[in-house]
């Protein structure tokens, strides 16, 4: 039995609850991650392979338990390319130069402005070179997420087929290569998925806003881990800088019980089946309602999205497309919400050539890859649906949720304080034993230098005796 270790807080069919998930952050900051990490689980989990989540932990102190404990280290990135990682990436060289295991990075891209000259370089040049550098020691080729990243690498030296391989973002290929999108019909009674971006331009967010007005029966779906704790609790509050966009459980996506965050993959994916159509700027909040066949539209605003809506085939507008107050029912006619199916083929297989290079195992060289052993476990177990917001429970049920909230919160600053209180000690143990070293060096020192002056003396002495007999 083999044991990959991965990047992500939380595995596919692992039962947290939502406050346990909020206070640990369990989702890495956005719950877009349980999507591809939840692919990449379904695609390398066979019978002989066993994957074991990190919890987003990056130590170099850890190297000599990853080797001894694991086969490989599977790392799933986003746009790891981006100032705000920047320390994070020298964490993972450090850590990746003391391991003897492969380590394949599963998707990686650059965070840019979309029309970003790549030869103008960025900022975090040299620590990009370094991670790129200590993953090809350990791993035969790195995939990026689309071709704007794939440029950029070859930028810095690396070379393209060799190095590094596009690869677009592994959450597209969740169920192999069949991709089939149902046909849309748009009505004025059809369930629209919502996801949007606070980072918008805000003709972005009035188009998206537009959308819940003109079709009654939708959903927002959420990303952040603000908007996380914000459903569960209401206490948290975004900044109030644009009123297209739900900054507080006052809005009326969450007065109006129009709000369901998700717990897992899995039932966000069900979710999505139900369906008519997505429409965002969430990569992923797109992404799970393609790979769940349903039409979805997505607004790209940036680099990073435009790479892999290219590479994928996606159906989008860019957000200029939406100036002048543009509607949805503008678009519907004129997009091909099939365009993914096209390319999923080519893509998929492309992907699975990757994984080969990287001397990975995977279900497709099985019989059993139509239900696979991740499939198998999910279906023995109960997963939680959506999460509803706060404000469409009962007096009783919002104090359960507060009790549960608090009290793990109380426990993990006790064990956080328990944990202080012990490193403070450890510290000063520390510094009581380079004092005690310090005076005992000193001392040593004096008394050196003691016997050094006797011996001098002595020497001096038995210099002057030799003279006065060689005289005689």
């Amino acid at each position: 039995m083999k044991r990959y270790l991965i990047r992500s807080g939380i595995a596919p069919t692992e039962l947290k609850q939502p406050e346990e998930m909020i206070l640990n952050n369990l989702i890495g900051g956005n719950i877009g991650n349980l999507i591809y990490a939840y692919s990449i689980y379904r695609n390398l989990m066979t019978n002989d392979v066993e994957i074991v989540p990190d919890n987003y932990r990056i130590n170099e102190n850890d190297a000599e338990m990853i080797n001894k404990y694991y086969d490989a280290y599977i790392i799933p990135l986003a746009d790891a390319f981006r100032e705000t990682f920047v320390e994070n990436l020298k964490k993972y060289t450090k850590l990746f130069e003391k391991l003897t295991i492969p380590v394949i990075v599963i998707g990686v891209g650059v965070k840019a402005p979309i029309n970003k000259r790549i030869e103008d370089g960025f900022s975090f040049d040299e620590e990009v070179k370094s991670f790129v550098k200590a993953v090809l020691k350990r791993s035969n080729m790195i995939g990026v997420r689309g071709q704007i990243t794939a440029d950029y690498l070859s930028y810095l030296g690396f070379v393209e087929g060799k190095d590094h391989t596009v690869i677009g973002c592994p959450s597209m290929y969740a169920f192999g290569e069949d991709l089939k999108i149902k046909d849309l019909q748009l009505t004025k009674s059809s369930t629209i998925a919502l996801n949007s971006s606070k980072l918008s331009p805000e003709h972005v967010l009035e188009f998206i806003t537009d959308v819940s007005n003109n079709y009654p029966d939708y959903y927002f779906i959420p990303q952040w881990m603000k908007e996380f704790q914000m459903t569960y609790i209401g206490d948290q509050k975004l900044s109030e800088n644009t009123s297209f966009y739900p900054n507080t459980i006052k809005d009326k996506y969450y007065e109006e019980n129009r709000v369901r965050f998700p717990l897992n993959a899995k039932s966000w994916i069900d979710f999505m089946k139900n369906v008519d159509l997505a429409v965002g700027a969430r990569l992923h909040g797109n992404i799970t309602a393609t790979i769940a066949g349903t039409p979805s539209l997505l607004i790209v605003k940036d680099a990073r999205m435009k790479e892999l809506a290219e590479y994928h085939n996606l159906t989008y507008v860019s957000e200029e497309n939406l100036l002048g107050g543009k509607k949805i029912k503008d678009f519907i006619k004129t997009l091909d919400f099939h365009a993914p199916e096209k390319v999923q083929s080519q893509n998929f297989n492309h992907f699975i050539n990757f994984i080969e290079k990287n001397g990975l195992d995977h279900i497709y060289n099985y019989s059993y890859y139509q239900y696979p052993p991740l499939d198998q476990k999910l279906n023995n177990i109960e997963l939680p649906e959506m999460l509803t917001p706060i404000n469409a429970l009962t007096p009783t049920e919002i104090s359960d949720r507060l009790i549960k909230y608090t009290t793990l919160e109380k426990n993990i600053k006790s064990k956080l304080k328990k944990e202080n209180k012990n490193l403070s000690k450890k510290v000063k143990q520390q510094e009581e034993k380079i004092k005690i070293y310090s005076k005992d060096k000193e001392y040593l020192a004096n008394q050196l230098q003691k016997k050094s002056v006797k011996l001098g003396l002595k020497l001096s002495n038995t210099l002057t005796i030799l003279k006065k007999r060689l005289k005689f």
